[in-house]
């Protein structure tokens, strides 16, 4: 039987959950109202929190999910932060798409899974 482990776990929701190897996280978010660069860079240090708190890091990332607001506007933006931030040689598996989001003021969420 494999054990499940539940990082900044809540009522509604984990923000990850690591069982059988393999670490998800929830689609993380920026701070609201805020260009997408910066609500990127933010998401991308939560994640790497995250990654850290299930034991593992960004360059154990499968598999990644993106949404935006509004693609053709963000994307660019999106793309430059991402980029910088991926570890060489270690790129995911990744899907951008356009998504209405929780809020208006959210203009980028990523969700990830990645492996201890």
């Amino acid at each position: 039987m494999t054990d499940i482990k539940r990082i900044e776990s809540g009522q509604r929701m984990s923000q990850a959950v690591v069982a059988g190897g393999m670490v998800w996280l929830a689609g993380q978010t920026g701070a609201p109202g805020k260009p997408a660069e910066d609500q990127t860079r933010a998401i991308l240090s939560q994640i790497d929190t995250l990654l850290r708190k299930a034991g593992t890091d960004k360059t154990r990332i499968v598999s990644v999910q993106i949404w935006l607001s509004d693609i053709a506007a963000e994307f660019a933006a999106m793309n430059k932060v991402w980029d910088a931030w991926v570890a060489p040689g270690h790129a995911p598996a990744r899907a951008t798409g356009e998504a209405k989001l929780a809020t208006p003021d959210y203009k980028v969420e990523i969700m990830v899974t990645a492996v201890l």
